[in-house]
């Protein structure tokens, strides 16, 4: 029977490295798609993202123009200027 080795102290390391930053990145992928999905389903939620954090939804608005030639900055804030919340 073969002897069994314990494993190296470096490769314990390298392996708990790499399940920290595997969580990290999934938890990463869990909060964007939250946020895209918020953004994408509530007018209300843009409006304030708008209004308090613009860099975001100027950044959603432009993914939308260019992958799929949607117009929800225009419709948004002709909907917005009708119903005074601009």
């Amino acid at each position: 029977m073969l002897p069994n080795k314990p494993k190296s102290k470096l490769r314990r390391i390298f392996g708990a490295a790499a399940a920290s930053i595997i969580v990290f990145e999934v938890a990463g992928v869990a909060v964007t798609y939250g946020l895209w999905y918020k953004l994408n389903t509530e007018r209300d939620f843009r409006l304030y993202m708008y209004k308090n954090y613009n860099w975001i939804i100027e950044g959603y608005y432009s993914v939308g123009e260019t992958v799929g030639g949607l117009k929800t900055r225009e419709q948004d804030k002709k909907i917005w200027e009708n119903e005074g919340k601009l």
